[in-house]
């Protein structure tokens, strides 16, 4: 259950990122957002009504639902984005927290929850603390990491390639390394699509999402 969130996940990252960057109406974002963030949320009550599923795991599948689903409703509602700006905040502390408790058992994970949590704390920036210049960066590291983060590391959990030693943790971090600072040249260059002229959703977090 776990893969298939993280999956589904690297879809609802992509989406989101191009939602931010302008290539994507925002509503259509948010209606995917909210989708994947349902399932993603029945699929966490499944697994622990079931049982076997180890806590660390329930509660990264319940942090990326409800953020999902948050987005989703954010921008359909039109809420004003200061609330999940706030909460992805607080996701970006406790994603630290659980890379920490991951570093023994999962190097690997604890990597991808680095990365997970910057992505939170810029989400953060821009929509509580109103640092909207962020949103360019936000969008491209949503979008490039989307597929190295959540995707691959699905199909390999799926597959049961799962890797566990140290070696593939530094792998990630470097490659993860190399896709901020890709996301941050593209955004320097405003490489984003203009925003389209017949859309009628005031700005907020579209693709807000991580």
């Amino acid at each position: 259950m776990a893969h298939i969130c993280l999956l589904l996940s690297g879809a609802a990252l992509l989406i989101n990122g191009l939602g931010t960057l302008g290539f994507l109406p925002r509503r259509d974002a948010a209606v995917f957002s909210l989708l994947v963030g349902s399932t993603q949320l029945a699929l966490g009550i499944a697994c622990l009504a079931v049982g076997g599923t180890a806590p660390l795991t329930a509660a990264g599948m319940f942090l990326f639902g409800t953020t999902y689903a948050y987005v989703g409703l954010d921008v359909l509602l039109g809420l004003g984005s200061k609330g999940l700006g706030w909460f992805c905040g607080m996701v970006a502390a406790v994603g630290l927290v659980l890379a920490g408790a991951w570093l023994g058992s999962d190097p690997l994970l604890a990597v991808l929850w680095l990365c997970w949590s910057a992505l939170w704390g810029l989400l953060f920036a821009s929509a509580a603390l109103g640092v909207t210049r962020l949103d360019p960066l936000a969008g491209w590291s949503l979008v490039l990491s989307s597929q190295v983060t959540a995707t691959v590391p699905a199909l390999l959990g799926l597959a049961g390639l799962w890797p566990s030693g140290g070696g593939a943790a530094g792998v990630a971090a470097v490659l993860l390394a190399g896709v901020f600072v890709l996301a941050q040249r593209l955004a320097r260059r405003g490489a984003a699509a203009p925003p389209r002229a017949s859309e009628k959703v005031a700005p907020g977090p579209a693709g807000r999402a991580s």
